[in-house]
């Protein structure tokens, strides 16, 4: 009967194939972009106050990241020892490799006191590097990344926050409490996130609509933390294939990965929110192995986002807005700021 009904479809001129959802994600992902030789992303995301809230420096000042999303590189030894010391992630021909490095700020709400608030969070700075592994398996896309970096005075927070404030932003006020900021301390960190990419989908009209939720774990002396989410987006079909923008941690994930559009030009709205259950929050809870200032942490934080990213060619811009809930006891607002990204595919 089966034989027949294939005939009966060749005669009619239609094309038999298998429903998609026989396929694993893993086997639907295209070959032309496992193989493009235009395989690599140089992604640059700042995100700031200024950029969606009220640009007085309260809270998360400011981040910067500088990311190199390779999607074909030979892997780096350590590649094979993340795999062997994290039973949920393999390294199969979708597996990616990215390195990051990157600059956290944090000040408390009055930037022109020069002592410590004690009803407010310390002053803090956060500069590191990182080396990440994506990976496609089955139906779901594993993401693990190890992070170095410093806490303190190296960290250049007051230094930048300075020149930003003179050169940039000159109407600004002065910042005048680094002398309370946390001591040197040296900070080590592996995230790992499991996300289904398209756990509902649906291709119609010539857009690709998908419901992505996701959940992971970050352990290490600046955050320990679980989290879970839901990430939403509206694409057009033929240019389905893009990832969220690339963030600054911790953040909703997104390796930042895109397609040269067909077309040109090319589109991608997205939406979401996340929750963490905190367990260490080293820019609340203070030094780890010496005194330093510190505030009681709120245990549970949750954010939401929406934004939207635009391809022209190998270039993509993207901007999100994030509304984080309270992190700390006393804090008065939820923290609002936006995030714009720059990515170059070559």
């Amino acid at each position: 009967m089966k034989t027949a009904f294939l005939k009966t479809l060749t005669i009619l001129g239609l094309v038999y194939a298998p429903p998609a959802f026989a396929q694993t994600l893993e086997e639907r992902v295209p070959r032309d972009i496992v193989n493009n030789k235009k395989d690599k992303i140089v992604t640059v995301v700042v995100e700031n106050d200024s950029l969606g809230g009220e640009g007085k420096d309260a809270n998360y000042t400011s981040g910067v990241r500088l990311s190199y999303f390779d999607v074909n590189a030979d892997l780096p030894d350590l590649a094979e020892k993340v795999e062997d010391a994290i039973p949920t992630f393999d390294i199969n021909d979708t597996t990616s490799v990215f390195y990051s490095i990157g600059q956290n700020i944090y000040t408390p709400r009055n930037i022109e006191r020069r002592t410590q608030d004690p009803n407010d969070r310390p002053w803090a700075g956060h500069l590191y590097g990182s080396m990440g592994l994506v990976s496609i398996t089955d139906n779901h896309l594993d993401e693990v990344e190890v992070s170095l970096g410093v806490v303190g005075p190296p960290s250049l927070a007051e230094q930048t926050q300075r020149f930003v404030h003179k050169y940039i932003t000159p109407s600004s006020a002065e910042p005048q409490g680094w002398d309370n900021q946390l001591e040197f301390e040296p900070t080590l960190g592996v995230g790992w996130v499991r996300r289904f990419p398209q756990f509902l989908s649906v291709d119609t009209a010539g857009l690709s609509l998908a419901a992505a939720p996701y959940f992971g774990a970050t352990l290490g002396n600046v955050h320990t933390f679980a989290n879970t989410g839901l990430n939403l987006r509206i694409t057009p079909a033929d240019d389905k294939w893009q990832d969220d923008p690339v963030r600054v941690r911790p953040a909703m994930p997104g390796t930042g990965f895109f397609e040269t559009p067909k077309n040109e030009w090319s589109w991608y709205l997205f939406a979401g929110a996340e929750g963490r259950a905190i367990a260490r929050n080293i820019f609340l809870d203070g030094n780890s192995f010496s005194n330093s200032y510190s505030v009681d942490k709120e245990h549970f934080v949750a954010d939401i986002n929406a934004g939207a990213a635009l391809t022209y060619g190998n270039y993509r811009f993207s901007y999100t807005l994030v509304n984080r809930s309270k992190e700390f006891e006393g804090q008065e607002d939820n923290t609002l700021f936006g995030a714009l990204s720059v990515g170059y595919r070559f």
